[in-house]
């Protein structure tokens, strides 16, 4: 049987003065080194996109992190420029594309950026500069330092007793790499807590409810997915459950 694909929502970027749909060579590399997948790049437009058409020809989803922010508009608040900055084509792309999957049961893990799309498709609120909040951490990426020790790891978050992700990662401390100025506010209503920061941000969710695999993190499991355990674990289950749908699909084509 052929490997699976999953489709992987791009960014909108500008390089040498035109636009690009593009994504994080990270995340491609981690779904084929990892979770053993093929990925296909869902280019993001405002309008036009056919969600199912795109998901009929899917196994997975994959929401990845990035450097834009959800738009205030989208879950209720004013935005100001220091929210910024914005990609709307992403914004218009990934949400419908995660609603969509989560009805039709298509595996879903949804990283940094991807886990406030999905808590905000699901009708819950964003924090903005969280570090300035009383008794909130720092958790932005360092400034000025090689990128390999901005994404290290070193921060704990608490993973919930018998929640989805305990079962690959376990319960209790797990030492993540979470950078983020953004968190999740208001949790959506069909989304479950399933890891916190100490400061009691929110790290990780898992859709209540879900036929499938469907799970967002906060911090970059991407990043480190080959040699570190609890990354790789998580791509790993990822693509079991993409390989498992997949399955299931042939048998009813």
């Amino acid at each position: 049987m052929p490997k699976p694909i999953i489709a992987i929502p791009a960014d909108i970027r500008e390089f040498d003065g035109t636009l690009w749909h593009a994504a994080q060579n990270q995340y491609v590399r981690a779904a084929l080194k990892v979770a053993d997948v093929m990925s296909f790049i869902i280019p993001a437009f405002e309008e036009g996109n056919d969600t199912d058409a795109l998901l009929d020809r899917v196994d997975g989803l994959l929401v990845s992190g990035s450097a834009t922010n959800v738009h205030p508009s989208l879950y209720g608040a004013e935005a100001k420029e220091s929210d910024g900055p914005f990609d709307p084509a992403r914004d218009a792309t990934t949400l419908p594309l995660i609603r969509r999957a989560l009805e039709r049961s298509i595996p879903l893990l949804a990283i940094c950026r991807g886990i406030q799309e999905l808590n905000v498709a699901l009708g819950g609120t964003l924090a903005t500069e969280i570090h300035e909040q009383p008794g909130i951490w720092d958790h932005r990426k360092p400034a000025d330092v090689e990128r390999d020790v901005a994404f290290s790891i070193r921060q704990d978050v608490i993973v919930a007793e018998g929640s989805c992700i305990a079962r690959y990662l376990g319960a209790g401390k797990v030492k993540v790499n979470s950078l983020h100025r953004q968190a999740i506010s208001k949790t959506a209503p069909g989304l479950q807590v399933e890891a916190m920061a100490e400061d009691g941000t929110i790290e990780a969710v898992s859709v209540i409810g879900a036929r499938g695999f469907a799970v967002g993190v906060q911090w970059h499991p991407e990043y480190w997915a080959e040699t570190d355990r609890p990354s790789r674990a998580l791509f790993e289950a990822f693509g079991e459950a993409v390989r498992t749908y997949a399955s299931a699909r042939a048998l009813t084509a």
